[in-house]
């Protein structure tokens, strides 16, 4: 498809990857598998941040990877805004600071406005000139996310997004996200281990297991019907873990 994005992965060695899906503008395509199954290389793949043997990669109709036609576009020229795990904040910046770094497309002047308006969508009014350090673990994750959104990305990557925080306040930035992708043209690639994210933020889901996709489809086929013993057991086992 010329929208959304499309990823084809192929490698024996390494990191074993055998990925083939696609997600159209505005739609969440969760990717759950236990530790070692090929989510987070996926991901940083994407987002160009590792480099596969094979396969293609392209948003909106433009290749961000072809390796047979030799392109490998250099991650910071694909429009991915990506959420680390960890969220990778600037510690000696502030909130504010972090976000207006990843502007470098806007007009210097312009800068500092469009920060304080995206901490703002992720309700950080008033908290703009603190550093990472003196947020809290959902605080910092709102700042990684309007930092990823400076990006005006054509994709969003999130990365376990919430594993760093309590129960609660997992629940709490879940409902923001899942308000905050309704207003997202764009296509939006989970990792998580968690199903509760994957039933409230996800359209579709794709099981993987050993750098292949068991199997795909919308969340609730895939989680009534799985096509497997092996992937009804892993889906009980992300159940639990959760």
């Amino acid at each position: 498809m010329d929208k959304g994005l499309t990823v084809r992965l192929r490698q024996d060695k390494l990191i074993p990857l055998d990925v083939d899906f696609a997600v159209a503008p505005g739609e969440a395509m969760a990717l759950v598998g236990p530790s070692g199954s090929g989510k987070t290389t996926t991901l940083r793949a994407i987002a160009g941040l590792y480099r596969p043997v094979a396969g293609r990669i392209a948003c909106n109709g433009m290749a961000w990877f072809d390796s047979a036609a030799g392109i490998h576009m250099p991650a910071r020229q694909r429009r991915a805004g990506l959420v680390f795990q960890s969220y990778a904040l600037f510690p000696h910046l502030t909130a504010l600071a972090n976000v207006m770094e990843a502007l470098n497309d806007t007009a210097r002047e312009m800068r500092r406005e469009a920060a304080m308006a995206l901490l703002a969508r992720v309700h950080l009014d008033g908290l703009e000139e603190r550093r990472p350090a003196q947020l809290s673990g959902g605080e910092q994750q709102r700042v990684a996310v309007a930092r990823a959104l400076a990006r005006r990305p054509d994709v969003l990557l999130l990365d376990e997004p919430f594993s760093a925080v309590d129960r609660v306040t997992r629940r709490k930035l879940r409902r923001e996200l899942a308000e905050l992708r309704r207003d997202l043209p764009m296509p939006v690639v989970l990792v998580t281990h968690d199903l509760d994210d994957v039933t409230r933020l996800a359209d579709r889901l794709c099981v993987m297991h050993k750098g292949r996709i068991l199997q795909s489809g919308t969340v609730a086929e895939v989680m009534t019907q799985p096509a497997s013993a092996e992937i009804a057991e892993l889906l009980d086992l992300a159940a639990n873990e959760a």
